[in-house]
């Protein structure tokens, strides 16, 4: 006996229900298909994260059935598929990262506003075990029509995996390799950008270095590490003239580290700081031990977080170009969204530059 048949009589079975009088309902064509009700919403609204074989039991359960959409229901569900969703990870206790998360949502923000669609942003504690569960929820639930990823959520091949087999709609910022192998992203060369801010505080003679690490497993931070060292490497310099100390991106986490690297009878000629909240935060320090920046000691910052201009001095940094990244990443989920694409490994690398400020200068001696 065929499936369709089985569907039939189920159907009829339905329909001949002593009292029944009242219109079938969604979670009736849900039943009688075999599906989540989630599931029925998406088909009947051709969302791509569909497969074929589902559609077709939902199509023939809804004609079985003859289930009519609900005008106000319909209406519901035109504006879910407009909704985005970009999500952060991070200890909900720490302290955040003042700029970064910031430049994410306004950049996305004004390239969804411009596309039509809403965006939504959705904090998932960095510690939560079902936190890829959750993210997989958000498409189960209809809630949103597509998703985009921040770090370190963008650095999971696991969960990208996932996301692939199900074919949701998902852009990543800033992915790991393994990652962008599999799901479209946008981002910058992290790498070749740490390796010029080791270029640049060689020029200026520096040869004993502090540098302030981001939090561990943040992948696209540890490749700006990656190429400060390939930096000293090429200058015929080891690791041993770096001290590598790891912090969370936060102030408090380049204050209290900033200080420990200036306690030592031989401290660096020159902090490099893996994001700008921590670089301030070392500056913090150098100031309260009544250090000269930049003649007793230079600073190097990433990120351009416009408290980067306004303090004293000044610091050195990397723009990176966070707002840039956020927009070309809604713009690649919409345009997934509006063509019916499952995704599909794409990268839009943008460009980055050195910013030059007063709080680096050559090194004494």
């Amino acid at each position: 006996m065929s499936e369709e048949h089985d569907l039939s009589i189920a159907g009829e079975a339905r329909a001949l229900e002593p009292g029944r009088t009242a219109r079938p309902t969604i979670d009736d064509v849900a039943a009688l298909a075999g599906v989540g009700r989630a599931s029925v919403s998406r088909a009947l609204n051709d969302q791509a994260n569909v497969s074929a074989r589902m559609r077709e039991r939902v199509m023939h359960a809804v004609q079985i059935l003859d289930y009519r959409v609900n005008p106000q229901a319909r209406s519901l569900a035109s504006r879910s598929g407009k909704a985005l969703t970009l999500i952060n990870c991070a200890a909900l206790d720490a302290e955040p990262n003042s700029y970064y998360f910031a430049a994410l949502e306004l950049g996305g923000l004004r390239a969804a506003a411009i596309a039509g669609f809403e965006l939504s942003t959705l904090n998932i504690d960095v510690d939560d075990p079902r936190r890829s569960e959750r993210v997989i929820e958000l498409f189960e639930s209809g809630r949103s029509a597509g998703v985009i990823l921040a770090p370190p959520l963008s650095d999971d091949a696991a969960l990208a995996a996932l996301l692939v087999e199900r074919k949701c709609p998902v852009v990543c910022i800033s992915p790991s390799d393994a990652v962008r192998a599999m799901l479209p992203g946008a981002g910058f060369d992290e790498a070749a950008a740490g390796e010029e801010v080791g270029k640049l505080v060689l020029a200026h003679g520096h040869r004993r270095f502090g540098y302030l690490l981001g939090i561990e497993g943040h992948l696209s931070a540890e490749k700006r590490f990656a190429g400060f060292l390939d930096a000293l490497a090429q200058a015929g310099l080891g690791a041993d003239t770096v001290t590598p100390l790891r912090g969370d991106f936060s102030f408090r986490s380049g204050v209290e580290l900033g200080q420990a690297l200036l306690d030592g009878a031989r401290h660096p000629t020159a902090i490099v700081c893996a994001n700008d909240d921590m670089a301030v935060g070392a500056l913090f320090a150098a100031h309260r031990k009544h250090l000269v920046v930049p003649d007793d000691i230079s600073i190097v910052g990433f990120d351009d977080a416009p408290i980067s201009g306004h303090i004293w001095p000044p610091l050195t940094t990397v723009h990176q170009p966070i707002r840039r990244i956020a927009a070309s990443a809604v713009e690649q989920l919409v345009e997934m969204l509006l063509r019916g694409q499952a995704p599909r490994p794409r990268f839009e690398q943008i460009a980055y530059h050195l910013v030059e400020r007063e709080s680096l200068a050559a090194a004494r001696g």
